[in-house]
C-alpha cells in the first residue's frame, strides 16, 4: 500500500518528502534522475515492508508454543527457487530501469541548438561558445588551453586563485534549448556541478567529457567542482544563469561586443 502511494505522489516534484531530499529540477535530464531516484526508494520500502512483515509474521506465527519439533522446510525445492529467482528479478528490473535512463542521459544529439566548450582549471573556470565568432584575437587569452582563439569566451583570468576574487565566471544557457557540454580540464581532474541538473561530470586532463541538457525553468544558481583539486578548491565556484532565448542572443550579443572592443582597444594600444 505504501509503494502504491508512493508512485502517485511520484508525479508531485514539488514536494519535498516525495524528492527524497532532492531539490526540484531544471532540466528534462535532471527530472529522470529525480524520478530514478524515486523508484529506488519504492523499491526499498517495498523489499523492507515485505521483509518486516516476514519477521513479524514469524514472531506472531512461529514462536515456540511446545518442545515438539516445528515443520521443516529444507529441501523445499519450490521455495528455494523463489528465493533464487526473486532476487535476480528484483535486480534486474532495477538494471533495466538504470541503464534505460543513463542511456537517456549520456545520449548526444546530431545538432544541439548550443554547444558550451567548459574548461576546468586551478581555481576557476572558462566557458566558450564556439559557435558564436568574434572578430580577431582576444589578447586577453593567454592560457594554455584555456580560451579558443576567435571565438566567444567568457573572461578571467586562468591560472591564479585572483581570479575568484574579481568575480564568479558566468555560465548562461537558454531555456527548452538543447545544450552540449564538451568538459575539458588543463591541469588536475575537476568535475562539474550544478545541482539542479541532479547529476554531475568529471573533468580528467586529456580525457575530454561531454552531455546534454535541455533546460525547463528559468533562474540563477551556484555551480562549483565536486572534485579535491587543489589549495582553493572550495572557492572554484561559478554563476549559472537559465533564461529565455530571446534574453541569451541579447546576452551572447553583449559579450560579442565587448570582446570585439577589447581587440579594438588592444590593437590600437600596440600601434601607438
Amino acid at each position: 500500500m505504501l509503494a502504491g502511494v508512493l508512485i502517485v505522489t511520484t508525479g508531485c516534484t514539488s514536494n519535498a518528502f516525495t524528492r527524497m531530499g532532492m531539490v526540484p529540477p531544471v532540466t528534462k535530464q535532471g527530472s529522470v534522475v529525480l524520478h530514478l531516484w524515486q523508484g529506488s526508494w519504492i523499491a526499498a520500502w517495498a523489499v523492507g515492508a515485505v521483509v518486516w512483515g516476514l519477521i513479524v509474521g514469524a514472531v506472531i506465527f512461529f514462536r515456540k508454543r511446545s518442545d515438539r519439533v516445528p515443520l521443516q522446510v529444507r529441501y523445499n525445492l519450490p521455495i528455494e527457487i523463489l528465493y533464487t529467482v526473486l532476487p535476480f528479478i528484483m535486480i534486474g528490473v532495477m538494471f533495466f530501469f538504470t541503464a534505460k535512463d543513463e542511456n537517456y542521459i549520456d545520449k548526444l544529439s546530431a545538432h544541439p541548438d548550443v554547444v558550451v566548450n567548459v574548461t576546468g582549471f586551478q581555481w576557476s573556470w572558462a566557458f566558450q561558445y564556439p559557435q558564436f565568432p568574434v572578430t580577431g584575437k582576444d589578447p586577453n587569452c593567454t592560457g594554455a588551453g584555456v580560451c579558443e582563439l576567435g571565438k566567444m569566451w567568457t573572461p578571467g583570468t586562468p591560472n591564479t586563485y585572483a581570479a575568484t576574487e574579481k568575480g564568479l565566471s558566468t555560465l548562461e544557457i537558454p531555456e527548452n534549448e538543447t545544450v552540449r557540454f564538451n568538459l575539458y580540464s588543463i591541469d588536475v581532474d575537476h568535475s562539474f556541478w550544478i545541482v539542479p541538473f541532479q547529476f554531475k561530470r568529471d573533468l580528467i586532463p586529456g580525457h575530454p567529457n561531454h552531455f546534454e541538457v535541455t533546460a525547463t525553468a528559468t533562474g540563477t544558481w551556484i555551480g562549483r567542482c565536486t572534485e579535491l583539486c587543489g589549495l582553493y578548491h572550495s572557492r572554484m565556484l561559478f554563476t549559472v544563469r537559465i533564461v529565455t532565448p530571446a534574453q541569451f542572443q541579447r546576452w551572447i550579443s553583449g559579450q560579442q561586443a565587448l570582446q570585439d572592443a577589447q581587440t579594438l582597444t588592444s590593437a590600437s594600444g600596440g600601434a601607438s
